[in-house]
C-alpha cells in the first residue's frame, strides 16, 4: 500500500485547570478552591503544586442566599447567561470572546473566586492585559496565577511608561516558579525603564554557553549601546557570535549595531550570514534588501522592545521543554510591549502546539506581508491547521499566499505540492516540483519522492520508477520509500521478486505501519502464498480498520482461500468507507462476478 499524503509537522508547568464554576439561576453554592477540580475539555492541561492543605485555605467569601438586585448588566444581559456564552465561545475556539464575556460576568459577581480564577486564565490566554491585571487579585491566593498576574501588571506598567512602578514590581520580592528565569531577563531593561542603570548594566555571571548567559549578554550589549558605550557593546556582541547558538540568534542584531556605527561592509557580511545554512534568519532579509535599497539602519531597540524580547527567549526556553501554554502566554505578553510580526508568528506556533488551534489560525492570519518570508511561515502553518481541519480548499489558498509572498522557497513549494497532490490535482503538484528553483541538482530525497509519486499518479510509471529509484539511492534505508517503490513493482507485475524484498525490508524498519503490513500482504499475494497473505492482511485491517485498501486486499485474499462469505464481507465493508471512484467500481464488479481465478479451495467457512 502506498502512503498517497504527507503532512507538515510544525517545528512540566502548564496552568491550573479551572472547572466551571456553578452557576444558574439560583445562586450558586459555594464551590473548593480551583486547583481540586477537574480541567473542563479544550481547558490547558496543568498540574499545581498547592502551596498548603486544603484544610488551611480560607474559606471562600460568603454568597448571599438572595441576590438583591439580581446580577444584570445595564444591557440587561445576566451573569449566568454571559458565563454560558463565555464558555461555549472558549469551547469552540473563540478564546477572545469567551474571555471578554466571562470577565463580564466576574464584575457583576466578584464573591464567585472560582469564576475570578477562570476569567483570569481566558484573559490571560487571549492576551488582555489589562483585564489580567484587573482580575490579579482575585486569584491572590493561588501563587501560580498571581505571578502571571504580577507579571502582566510590571507589563502594563512598562507599556504606559511607568518604569519606576514596573521597577518596584519587579523588586517586590522574588516570583514563584516557573516565572524565576523570565524575571532575570527582564530584569535590566525593567532597571533601565526605572533609572536603575548600575542594575541595568551589571556584568552577566552566567557563561555564554547557557541560556540565561546569551540573552542577559545580548541584552546588555544593547543597552551598552544606548549608553554610548559602543567599545563595551562589540565586546559583549562578539562573544555571543564566538558560540553557535549566540551567532544563530544575535547575528541581526549585531549587524544593525554595526551599520549604526557606520560599518556597513561588515553589517551586510554579517547579514549575509545570517541568511545562510538551514535556518535562515527572516530579518536578515530584510536588512540586507533595506541597506542595498540605501535606506537608514534601524533604529536601537527600546526598553519596551528589550524586555518583549525577554518575554520570547523564556518562551523560546520553554517550548523546547514542551510547555507550550506558558509559552503561549510569555508571548502574549511580548506582544503587548511589541506588537511586530515575528512574536505574533512565534506565538501562533505556541497556540497551535498547545493545541489552540482556532486561537492559532487567528494568530497565523494576523501575521503581516512586510517581511515575506515571515508571512509566508504564517500562512504555512494556516495551511497545515486547515488541511487537518479536512478543509483542503482553503488551505490552498493558503499554501498559494505563501507560494506569492516566497516562491523560491523549496519549502513553500514542496507543500504547495503537497497539497496539489492530496486534492488529486498532479499535473500542478508536478509542476510545481518542476519549477527550476526545486528540481536542482542538489534537491533533496523528498523531492524526488514527492515527484515519483506525482508522475506515477499521471500514468508515467517509468519516469515514476527512475525519480523513486533516484531517491531510495539517497536514502536506501527508508522504509516510506522502500514500501512504496516495492508496492509499485509488486503490484504492477514489472518486478515481483525484488519489490517483495524490498517491502520485506520496510517492514523489517517499520512493522506496526498498517501500509507497510498491507504492502507484505499484497506482495505474498502476488507470489501466490494466500494463506500466508491472510494472516499478515488480517493483522493490517486490525491495525487500520477503516482503510478502504487494505479491506480490499483482504477480501481478495479471503477468494482466492474459498473463505466466499468473508470475500463478499469484506469487500461491502469497502463500498461503506468512500473509496475512490475506480475502487469503487472495481469492488461492485468483484461482488457481482468474484475474481476472474478460482479459488484455490473452494470452501465456504
Amino acid at each position: 500500500m502506498r502512503v498517497t499524503s504527507l503532512r507538515l509537522l510544525l517545528t512540566g508547568c502548564a496552568l491550573l485547570a479551572l472547572a466551571a464554576p456553578a452557576m444558574a439561576q439560583e445562586p450558586p453554592a459555594a464551590s473548593p478552591p480551583p486547583s481540586a477540580q477537574p480541567a473542563p475539555d479544550g481547558a490547558p492541561a496543568v498540574v499545581v503544586e498547592p502551596d498548603r492543605t486544603p484544610a488551611e485555605a480560607p474559606p471562600a467569601p460568603a454568597i448571599p442566599a438572595v441576590w438583591a438586585p439580581a446580577p444584570f448588566t445595564a444591557d440587561g444581559e445576566s451573569a449566568y447567561g454571559l458565563y454560558l456564552s463565555g464558555r461555549v465561545a472558549s469551547l469552540r475556539g473563540d478564546r477572545d470572546v469567551g474571555a471578554e464575556l466571562l470577565a463580564q460576568s466576574q464584575a457583576l459577581t466578584p464573591e464567585q473566586p472560582q469564576l475570578g480564577g477562570e476569567a483570569f486564565l481566558a484573559s490571560l490566554f487571549s492576551g488582555d492585559i489589562d483585564e489580567v491585571v484587573r482580575l490579579t487579585p482575585s486569584v491572590s491566593e493561588t501563587p501560580l496565577f498571581a505571578g502571571a498576574g504580577r507579571l502582566a501588571t510590571v507589563t502594563r506598567a512598562l507599556r504606559d511608561g511607568d518604569g519606576a512602578a514596573a521597577l518596584a514590581l519587579m523588586q517586590a520580592g522574588p516570583f514563584p516558579d516557573p516565572y524565576g528565569p523570565v524575571s532575570r531577563y527582564l530584569l535590566p531593561s525593567i532597571a533601565a525603564a526605572g533609572g536603575d542603570w548600575t542594575t541595568a548594566l551589571q556584568p552577566v555571571q552566567a557563561p555564554v554557553t547557557e541560556t540565561a548567559g546569551l540573552v542577559l549578554r545580548n541584552q546588555r550589549a544593547r543597552l551598552l549601546e544606548s549608553r554610548r558605550r559602543f567599545a563595551e557593546a562589540d565586546a559583549e556582541f562578539q562573544a555571543l557570535l564566538a558560540v553557535p547558538d549566540g551567532a544563530r540568534l544575535f547575528r541581526v542584531d549585531y549587524g544593525g549595531f554595526l551599520e549604526r556605527q557606520g560599518r556597513r561592509d561588515e553589517a551586510l557580511a554579517v547579514y549575509t550570514a545570517a541568511l545562510a545554512g538551514a535556518d535562515p534568519d527572516p530579518r536578515a532579509l530584510a536588512a540586507g534588501r533595506r541597506m542595498r535599497n540605501g535606506g537608514r539602519p534601524a533604529a536601537p531597540a527600546t526598553l519596551r522592545q528589550l524586555a518583549s524580547d525577554a518575554f520570547a527567549f523564556a518562551a523560546m526556553e520553554t517550548s523546547q521543554v514542551d510547555v507550550h501554554e506558558l509559552s503561549a502566554i510569555y508571548l502574549r505578553l511580548a506582544e503587548a510591549l511589541n506588537p511586530e510580526d515575528t512574536i505574533t508568528l512565534r506565538l501562533a506556533e505556541s497556540l497551535n502546539e498547545a493545541h489552540q488551534t482556532a486561537a492559532a489560525r487567528t494568530a497565523f492570519a494576523r501575521v503581516g506581508r512586510t517581511n515575506p518570508i515571515i508571512y509566508a511561515s504564517a500562512q504555512l502553518g494556516l495551511g497545515v491547521s486547515l488541511a487537518d481541519e479536512d478543509r483542503p480548499d482553503e488551505a490552498l489558498e493558503a499554501f498559494l499566499r505563501a507560494d506569492a509572498a516566497a516562491p523560491d522557497q523549496v519549502v513553500v513549494s514542496r507543500l504547495l505540492a503537497n497539497q496539489y497532490f492530496n486534492l488529486g490535482r498532479y499535473e500542478e503538484a508536478l509542476a510545481v516540483l518542476n519549477r527550476p528553483t526545486v528540481n536542482t541538482a542538489d534537491q533533496s530525497v523528498e523531492i524526488r519522492f514527492d515527484r515519483g509519486r506525482a508522475l506515477e499518479q499521471l500514468g508515467r510509471t517509468e519516469e515514476a520508477e527512475a525519480e523513486l529509484w533516484t531517491a531510495l539511492q539517497m536514502a536506501p534505508d527508508n522504509p516510506v520509500i522502500l514500501n512504496h517503490l516495492g508496492y509499485l513493482w509488486v503490484d504492477s507485475g514489472r518486478r515481483v521478486e525484488q519489490g517483495a524484498e524490498m517491502i520485506a525490508r520496510a517492514f523489517a524498519a517499520d512493522p506496526r505501519n498498517p501500509s507497510v503490513q498491507d504492502s507484505l500482504g499484497w506482495a505474498q499475494y502476488r507470489r501466490g502464498q494466500y494463506e500466508t497473505a491472510v494472516e499478515t492482511l488480517e493483522q493490517a485491517v486490525a491495525k487500520e480498520p477503516a482503510n478502504a485498501e487494505i479491506n480490499d486486499h483482504l477480501g481478495d485474499a479471503y477468494w482466492q482461500v474459498g473463505r466466499l462469505r468473508e470475500a463478499g464481507w469484506q469487500w461491502n465493508r469497502v463500498l461503506t468507507l468512500e473509496p475512490e471512484p475506480q475502487r469503487r467500481a472495481e469492488v461492485e464488479q468483484k461482488l457481482a462476478s468474484g475474481l476472474s481465478t478460482s479459488p484455490t479451495t473452494g470452501s465456504q467457512p
